[in-house]
């Protein structure tokens, strides 16, 4: 074995030497290759933060040399090959997407360099620095020193406002208390771009809607001393407009709820609220839509204000523009004081849509059959930006299967309405000023759904939904639903069902449990808005606590027995889920990406049920978990559902209260719209109370890492403006469901193809 590894690495770097040859022998007569540049400071033992000041020159470096891969130069190499007469597809291909242009000696303009790098220094505040360059050369390769004799720095004395017009120069001289130009800060170009943008900001939010940071100029004046100190004067630049001295105020406010470019905007007007409403008949209520408007007449401009309004009204659903324009009244122009007139153009998207959806399905217990769905929308139903939403689908899928499975098959039919209103409704009154950022939405929904699985059983679905969603700033979201409602009805079970019932009492009573009432929260933080974010951070957390209001009205028809209400067995449950995420973005335009996960679940059975209703139950494998491994065939715990004999292959067991994942993956760009991926994953589920069907193989113990499957594989991703088609080949290399000692083992033999849409994670 040693004896091949030696020979690897010999042909590794026999390979290496030829190709460094091959590479040599194309660089011209009196060129050398550019291998890079460094840069050498020479400064006083007062200057401070060396390393960083280095850091930012070295950003000034130009021409980037040619990249390496494991010391050799590949995009170099077929560049070269393309020069041929006939160089092939192949290399034309390769050169297209890795392919580099040489960049000799000869490229590098280090006279340019040197005064870009004193440049830089001066804006630092290190005036009178020298700067010098030098090559060292070999024989066909060329390395650049830049040599910096770093003066010691000019720092400030006092910073001082010039004399400007009321009211600026009080407005001003309020925002200058709190600027980071303290005496003895370092002249910093950088920082004094920084502070101009910073003050017309602030002036801004105070008003000044014509005011410009390029109206501002510091001006340093040494002449009062010699030992490196200057004073530092914020003023106007000459000839700065009146108006953009004075701040301004909103003095009228149009809204148009039902704008449409082509029309006129003389129609119908209504006052309310301080604000004009513009529509010749009424397609939004003004008392619904003024919640959304920040702008209020009598106040001051606010580029911030007027940002929370597009945003909040874009966010009710019912409008495709929102278009707020300003316009100066020139007539109220004072000394002291200028006049706005803001106006919301709101255009409506199409009231009514409609959608049909047809689905190929497959899963991984061999079941295959299209889904047909329909989705009707209205916008805007009552006048007040809600939106209803009727749905039905129809889907047939059969087993493809031998033996005692061939020809089962199941029929499922759904219907649900939902609407939702962008408002709060509540027994309660809600200030409405609370919510500075949006305004929550009112999720209402019922729905039905039939299944009727052929040789096993037929189930009655039916829910309720009511709830909030809020998304309280850029990043943060809630979502919480105080009545949420689920019954199921296990009708007409077949003898061949029953077996399994009663060969699992666990299961029997997952089933057993027709009424599910009860109050869902989840808390999400997502960084992944923020696409420019090269470190992002993900993190929901849900809660799941049902049958503590519903126990108080609950009837115990038998000692001992579970209770019911209104004649139903209802379930008694608390769960709780964590899913963090966590994603690094780097390489060329932030293309290539790090992604990770952690998933943590657990559910507690108490009270009225002795189990999890088998539809809250955790599993394992598939697309969006393990995928290795297919899905609900991990776990729980060690089981090995191949092995049992009483398993028929319909996977209803394999589940569990607890769950546990985590996944690595790395992403990158192929061509286009391809994009490729490596990952490997992990998990499993158990239960913390045992399950006689699985032969207590099932349970959660201290040992549970060496119980965890874990698989490996690539994938290809097609990637079109964010819509994912996603295909994934994994292979597992330690299965739980093993004996000891066997279940590392890489079954690259065995591997498993997932299909979905979207990333996993």
């Amino acid at each position: 074995m040693n004896k091949i590894i030696k020979h690897i690495i010999y042909l590794f770097f026999f390979g290496t030497l030829l190709h460094s040859c091959s590479i040599r022998k194309h660089i011209p007569e009196g060129e050398r290759l550019y291998t890079g540049a460094k840069i050498e400071i020479k400064a006083d033992s007062s200057i401070q933060n060396i390393n960083q000041l280095k850091t930012t020159l070295e950003t000034v470096l130009r021409p980037e040399p040619n990249s390496k891969f494991l010391g050799m130069h590949l995009g170099l190499y077929y560049y070269y090959k393309t020069q041929k007469e006939n160089p092939g597809f192949i290399n034309r291909w390769l050169y297209k997407q890795i392919g580099q242009k040489p960049v000799y000696e000869s490229d590098v303009k280090t006279f340019e360099i040197t005064d870009i790098l004193r440049n830089r220094l001066e804006n630092n505040g290190f005036f009178y620095s020298t700067v010098s360059s030098s090559f060292e050369e070999k024989e066909l390769e060329a390395f650049a020193t830049y040599t910096l004799k770093v003066t010691p720095a000019y720092k400030m004395a006092n910073f001082k406002l010039d004399s400007m017009a009321s009211p600026l120069y009080e407005d001003v001289n309020v925002f200058k208390a709190n600027s980071p130009l303290t005496k003895e800060t370092r002249f910093d170009l950088s920082i004094l771009k920084l502070e101009r943008q910073r003050i017309d900001s602030e002036l801004k939010k105070k008003g000044y809607y014509n005011m410009n940071s390029d109206f501002f100029i510091f001006e340093a004046d040494t002449n009062q001393y010699r030992n490196k100190r200057f004073d530092l004067f914020l003023k106007l630049k000459a000839q700065v407009p009146k108006k953009a001295t004075v701040p301004y105020q909103i003095q009228r406010v149009n809204v148009y709820p039902n704008y449409d470019v082509q029309d006129s905007i003389t129609v119908k007007e209504e006052r309310f609220n301080s604000k004009s409403y513009h529509q010749d008949s009424l397609f939004f209520k003004s008392k619904h839509l003024d919640k959304f408007i920040t702008i209020e007449e009598g106040d001051y401009y606010s580029p911030q204000i007027s940002k929370n309004t597009s945003r909040r009204l874009s966010a009710i659903g019912a409008y495709k523009y929102v278009n707020i324009q300003y316009k100066e009244i020139d007539s109220l122009l004072t000394d002291s004081l200028g006049a706005l007139e803001a106006n919301i153009f709101l255009s409506p998207l199409t009231k009514r849509a409609f959608r049909a959806e047809l689905q190929a399905v497959t899963k991984s217990n061999n079941f295959a059959g299209p889904n047909l769905a329909f989705t009707y929308s209205n916008r805007n139903l009552f006048k007040g930006g809600e939106t209803l939403n009727l749905s039905t689908n129809i889907g047939y899928e059969t087993q493809f299967a031998s033996g005692e499975n061939a020809g089962l098959s199941s029929l499922e039919y759904g219907l649900k309405g939902q609407v939702i209103f962008p408002r709060v409704i509540s027994p309660f009154n809600i200030n409405d000023a609370f919510f500075k950022y949006s305004i929550p939405k009112t999720k209402t929904s019922l729905g039905v759904s039939y299944l009727q699985r052929s040789k096993l059983y037929t189930l009655l679905t039916g829910s309720a939904l009511f709830g909030y969603a809020w998304n309280a700033n850029r990043f943060i979201t809630y979502d919480i639903n105080p009545i949420s409602v689920n019954y199921t009805s296990l009708n007409r079970t077949s003898d061949e069902f029953e077996t399994i019932l009663n060969d699992n009492p666990f299961l029997r009573r997952s089933f057993e449990q027709q009424f599910i009432s009860g109050l869902t929260f989840s808390f999400t933080y997502n960084e992944m808005v923020d696409g420019n974010d090269p470190n992002q951070f993900f993190i929901n957390t849900t809660f799941d606590v049902a049958g503590n209001s519903i126990s108080l009205l609950g009837k115990e028809n038998t000692t001992g027995a579970p209770k019911t209400f209104l004649g139903l067995e209802y379930a008694q449950y608390a769960k709780a889920d964590v899913d963090a995420r966590f994603h690094f973005n780097f390489g060329k335009d932030k293309q290539q990406t790090i992604a990770t996960r952690l998933f943590a679940g657990y559910g507690l059975a108490y009270g009225n049920s002795e189990v999890i209703p088998f539809v809250k139950q955790y599993f394992s494998g598939g697309p969006y978990s393990v995928r290795a491994f297919r899905i609900r065939s991990l776990g729980p715990g060690t089981y090995d559902e191949g092995t049992d004999a009483n398993s028929d292959g319909t996977f209803f067991d394999q589940t569990g209260n607890i769950r546990l994942e985590a996944n690595v993956e790395y992403r990158f760009p192929i061509y286009s719209f391809f994009k490729g991926a490596l990952f490997v994953d992990a998990g499993n589920v158990w239960n913390s109370k045992a399950n006689p069907a699985f032969n207590g193989n099932d349970t959660f113990t201290s040992n549970f890492i060496n119980e965890l499957g874990m698989g490996t594989g690539l994938g290809l991703r097609v990637d079109v403006q964010g819509f994912v088609i996603r295909f994934d080949l994994a292979a597992p290399f330690h299965d739980p469901s093993l004996e000891e000692g066997q279940r590392f083992d890489f079954q690259f033999d065995k591997p498993v193809l997932n299909f979905a849409i979207g990333y996993s994670f």
